[in-house]
């Protein structure tokens, strides 16, 4: 640490030394909800060039900060304003024990002790998000420490941190995993978040073709290697899951998405070959064949450099290429099936066909809900990473505009050819229906598409809700699951001066794709009405898994 060299008796507020602490650590975005004691703070970060965008919800606002840290690769640091110290145990405007509480859900929670630390402390929250396993960190500001002044000469000014630092893993459990590859007769490769995350796509894809390795990409995963890919069996999930004999994780977690490992989903001797940046993860819920602790992209590269000196490949003529081929072939047929259906109200699989037939290749998807998010992620194939954002691990609802929002900022500074397309279930839409306004207020042409079917999971139409409400109150007759039938969140959109659509059949949904994806410059929402009865085809298990442990 250095002391700055600022002028002797030249003086800087709280609010503009954490606004500079962010803009020396490469920071470029902040997202919140501004009020007492911390307006400040959001003006002064604009007045150091960081891009300040106010939302509708704290919820919401949090979710784009996560998908800028996934997209950029930049931390997501959470500031909270909290009580004037002078104010502490005397039940002080919203006083409660901030940073004890962020403790349980971040890797690094502080409050400054002084305004001359402020620089140091958002430094090493930076450094402790980004370093290691990507998470968040929160930085409690006293309310008093907003317009407090100092001395600039007593403040201890620090440099932007260094990148993170690039593990690899050890050479002897490479040599291991790559044996047990070689090995395997039923082989299937898992790509996960971390693997986008760590831009390990050009590796990956490498290994993949080198190896002839069937391969699945988890939600966020998409696209690492693309999904039209010959390898890609994402269309037959729960048959490699529940076959294969050796499994790679890359960059992919054991969690409940992945069914924990265990049978009946997987096989009770399966060998778990398990690569992970995070040391505490290796193990997790199953024991695994192989350990390799290190940074994605540059394992894939070890693992590369070892294929390189004993050459394999796995044979596209074997049994269980066979098996997965045909099961793939099977799928899709059930798929198209329900795709070509013409009845009306539309299906899910109907709605999907369109959309994927009118959408550009290299969109950034966004989606949430229910059946609607777990259909578009085989319906709408990613061929590019880093450009499909869901709920993923999370498992939550609300994420959709937080996330597209951050991702049409990124993509305007980045890429701004690219549009954001975000897929939402009607419920899932409620959860931060507001962020409209924040769309149409920052003009980012954003087009949101709403499955509509008047519920949670299913819904009413309009004669059976009638028939509902004779036998009484709608809190005692209404079934829990169920939204207002036909409602037109269209008209949200189009009273915050952007593009609303209320469509039934194709063609109208058709249209409105197509107007939408012509205007480059307006956010629209398309409200898609379909039958409230549409559900996912017939799965072989239930879609959460229960522990047995």
């Amino acid at each position: 640490m250095a002391s700055g060299s600022g002028a002797e008796g030249e003086a800087v507020s709280g609010a503009h030394l954490i606004a500079e602490s962010l803009k020396a650590q490469n920071i470029e975005y902040m997202f919140g909800i501004v009020g007492i004691p911390i307006t400040e703070i959001a003006i002064a970060a604009q007045a150091s060039g960081l891009k300040y965008i106010g939302m509708r919800n704290e919820q919401a606002a949090c979710y784009a900060a996560s998908a800028v840290g996934y997209l950029t690769g930049r931390p997501l640091i959470v500031i909270g304003g909290s009580s004037d110290r002078n104010q502490e145990t005397m039940g002080a405007f919203q006083e409660f024990p901030q940073v004890e509480a962020g403790r349980l859900y971040n890797k690094l929670t502080v409050r400054p002790s002084s305004l001359e630390v402020i620089p140091a402390v958002v430094e090493k929250a930076v450094r402790t998000s980004i370093y290691g396993r990507p998470g968040s960190c929160y930085i409690d500001i006293p309310g008093d420490f907003v317009n407090l002044q100092v001395n600039k000469s007593s403040v201890k000014y620090v440099e932007c941190c260094l990148p993170p630092p690039i593990s690899m893993a050890k050479q002897s459990a490479v040599s291991e995993a790559a044996s047990i590859i070689a090995h395997s007769k039923q082989p299937l490769l898992i790509i996960g978040k971390g693997a986008a995350y760590s831009h390990a796509e050009n590796n990956i894809r490498k290994l993949v073709d080198l190896c002839g390795l069937p391969f699945l990409p988890t939600p966020m995963a998409k696209g690492v290697v693309p999904d039209n890919h010959p390898n890609c069996v994402a269309a037959a999930r729960s048959t490699a899951l529940q076959y294969a004999d050796v499994i790679i994780l890359l960059g992919a977690r054991l969690n409940w998405i992945l069914h924990f490992g265990l049978p009946p989903r997987f096989r009770q001797e399966v060998k778990v070959i398990q690569i992970d940046i995070c040391a505490e993860e290796l193990g997790n819920n199953v024991r695994p064949a192989a350990s390799l602790l290190g940074d994605i992209n540059t394992v894939t590269k070890q693992l590369l450099e070892e294929f390189s000196k004993r050459p394999w490949k796995y044979p596209s003529s074997s049994q269980w290429w066979k098996r997965l081929r045909e099961k793939i072939m099977n799928n899709e047929e059930k798929s198209k099936g329900l795709e070509l259906q013409k009845s009306l109200p539309m299906n899910y699989y109907t709605v999907f066909r369109h959309i994927r037939e009118l959408i550009p290749r290299d969109c950034i998807l966004v989606s949430e809900g229910a059946n609607t998010m777990d259909i578009g992620r085989t319906m709408l194939p990613n061929y590019h990473p880093r450009q499909r954002l869901d709920a993923g691990t999370f498992g939550t609802m609300g994420v959709g505009l937080g996330f597209a929002i951050a991702a049409a900022m990124v993509a305007k500074d980045r890429t701004p050819e690219k549009r954001v397309i975000c897929i939402e279930g009607d419920s899932a839409f409620g959860f931060s229906g507001m962020e409209l306004e924040t769309i149409c207020r920052y003009k980012l042409p954003i087009l949101i598409i709403v499955v509509n079917n008047n519920g949670i999971y299913t819904g009413l139409d309009t004669d059976a809700w009638k028939e509902m409400l004779k036998f009484g109150e709608p809190a005692t007759c209404i079934p829990p699951v169920s939204l207002l039938p036909n409602s037109h969140y269209e008209q949200i959109m189009s009273a915050f001066g952007g593009k609303g659509y209320f469509v039934k059949t194709p063609e109208e949904l058709q249209n409105a794709l197509k107007a939408s994806l012509a205007d480059e410059q307006t956010p629209s929402l398309i409200n898609v009405m379909i039958d409230p009865r549409s559900e996912r085809k017939k799965q072989e298990f239930p879609w959460l898994t229960r522990s047995n442990m």
